[in-house]
C-alpha cells in the first residue's frame, strides 16, 4: 500500500511538472491535491456519511453504487480521499 501511495505521489508530481497545458479543472484539482495532507488516505462510511450529512443507509447505498469509487476491504467499504473529492466535484455536491 505504501508503494502504491508513493507511485501515486510520483505520478502527481509528473503531471504537475508536465509542460503541456492543463484545463482549468485539471489545474484546480492539482492545486487542491497539493494542499491536502495525505490525499491518498482512505475514508470509511461514517466519514462520508458525516460529510454528506446523510443517514447510514443512504451512505451504504452510495458506496455500493456503480459510479462511486469505493472498494470493499474485508467487511468494510472504503474510498480514497482524492477519488471521493473528485466524485463530489463531478456530482456537484
Amino acid at each position: 500500500m505504501v508503494n502504491t501511495q508513493i507511485e501515486a505521489v510520483n505520478r502527481i508530481d509528473e503531471i504537475v511538472t508536465d509542460k503541456k497545458m492543463h484545463t482549468f479543472e485539471e489545474q484546480m484539482a492539482i492545486e487542491c491535491i497539493k494542499k491536502i495532507n495525505n490525499p491518498f488516505r482512505m475514508l470509511g462510511v461514517k466519514t462520508v456519511m458525516k460529510d454528506l450529512k446523510v443517514c447510514k443507509t443512504v451512505a451504504y447505498s452510495i458506496f455500493k453504487s456503480d459510479d462511486f469509487p469505493s472498494k470493499k476491504v474485508g467487511k468494510n467499504y472504503q474510498v480514497c480521499l482524492v477519488a471521493y473529492l473528485m466524485w463530489k466535484v463531478k456530482k456537484d455536491l
